[in-house]
């Protein structure tokens, strides 16, 4: 393996400026930077084989294809239907396809569902249903786009080459099959290796496994806690399911009496672990060589959570924000907020202070700050980042994050 296999690059992304950085690790040098560029902080980042990466740029409506270690950043750029909600791609990392979502509005407006085929650059815009819809591409040889809708509840089933085939003009698709799912489902996931998807609801993890062209359901996973999860992550390192349960007054001003578990599930032995991460915010999370990390705000102090593959915990404090959520207001609206970051062939993790311009570079087997490089722009609302290596397995995980 060479170096340029083990090289590290951290993405940052401020979706509110329009800035996105590539960044080395540890160190924090700058080495690439575009501007102009409203990256979609919901649909996130997806990994692509070999170290790329794919986004969207909301303000363009684009996707973008991403090479951070190459000469030139943007390797392609292919108009898509925005504002985009959620970004997965098959297996292969070739066919991919974006749902459109709220983006500033109130109330749901956007039915269009965005299919690209980087092999041959077609591509095709189609209506299916108003929401904001989860998505996942089941399959490399003859995939299926999975829509996962809320209220009413269901898995839409579309044959990929049917969408990529449909005419000018964004016709209407009916899906190919469906399959009932509750009302609440949000988040989802795709293991590859043995075909199934799993959607995120209050009931459990709702598992469903592709027959032919439509699904079968199977077991839901319980969330053996009277919590739920919101977010639902693939682990390529021990193919396991990943989510954090969020419990107690689901009203918004309680945010820092929210309690918070790490919930892992073995997909292999079917064991199921739960882990007390503290009270606050606690949301998205990230896979590092032999960590998962968290980031946790709360009004009596901030930090960044470690959790080894031994069930160890370790706490690092984090310098407070500006425009932190406070006690008696919400954690979502005109408030500052961290983004994380880890590549599972790694032991560097990245967190940051929105508002501030900072990213915070961790060793999560130690806990010690490396680096703390400050870049041009505040990284509103945290920003998003993303940290990975041209080898580390990242792909294996065909959602966006």
């Amino acid at each position: 393996m060479t170096a340029a296999d083990t090289a590290t690059a951290l993405l940052v992304s401020d979706h509110v400026d329009g800035s996105v950085y590539v960044l080395t690790v540890p160190d924090g040098d700058v080495t690439g930077r575009l501007t102009g560029r409203h990256l979609s902080e919901h649909a996130g980042f997806l990994a692509l084989p070999e170290g790329r990466v794919a986004c969207v740029d909301d303000r363009r409506g684009e996707l973008l294809v991403l090479d951070p270690f190459g000469e030139k950043l943007v390797e392609l750029a292919v108009p898509v239907a925005v504002p985009a909600e959620h970004l997965a791609c098959d297996p292969s990392g070739r066919r991919l396809a974006v749902t459109t979502g709220l983006g500033k509005n109130t109330e749901p407006w956007s039915d269009l569902l965005t299919v690209v085929d980087l092999g041959t650059g077609e591509t095709a815009r189609v209506r299916t249903r108003v929401g904001e819809p989860g998505v996942t591409v089941l399959g490399s040889g003859d995939p299926l786009v999975v829509l996962r809708h809320r209220e009413p509840g269901a898995l839409a089933v579309h044959r990929f080459a049917d969408l990529l085939a449909a005419p000018p003009g964004c016709p209407v698709a009916a899906p190919h099959a469906l399959l009932p799912l509750p009302d609440d489902g949000h988040g989802d996931a795709q293991d590859p290796r043995s075909g199934r998807v799993f959607a995120a609801t209050g009931e459990g993890v709702h598992t469903v496994r592709r027959k032919g062209d439509s699904l079968v359901a199977e077991t839901v996973i319980p969330w053996e806690s009277p919590a739920r999860g919101w977010y639902l992550r693939l682990d390529t390192r021990r193919r396991a399911l990943w989510s954090t349960l969020r419990g107690g007054d689901p009203d918004p001003l309680r945010w820092p009496d929210w309690t918070n578990q790490a919930w892992c599930h073995e997909l292999e032995t079917g064991r199921t672990h739960l882990t007390e991460l503290g009270s606050g915010l606690v949301f998205r999370l990230a896979l590092a060589r032999h960590h998962t990390a968290f980031s946790r705000v709360h009004p009596d102090g901030d930090e960044l959570v470690l959790l080894g593959a031994d069930g160890a915990l370790r706490r690092v404090a984090l310098p407070a924000m500006d425009g932190a959520p406070r006690r008696g207001g919400t954690p979502w609206e005109g408030v500052q907020r961290r983004a994380v970051a880890a590549s599972p062939g790694s032991d560097w993790v990245a967190v940051t202070r929105g508002g501030h311009a900072e990213v915070h570079v961790v060793d999560a087997r130690t806990g010690h700050e490396a680096s703390r490089p400050r870049l041009d722009t505040p990284l509103h609302h945290g920003g998003h980042v993303m940290l990975l290596s041209r080898n580390d397995g990242a792909a294996g995980d065909p959602v966006g994050r």
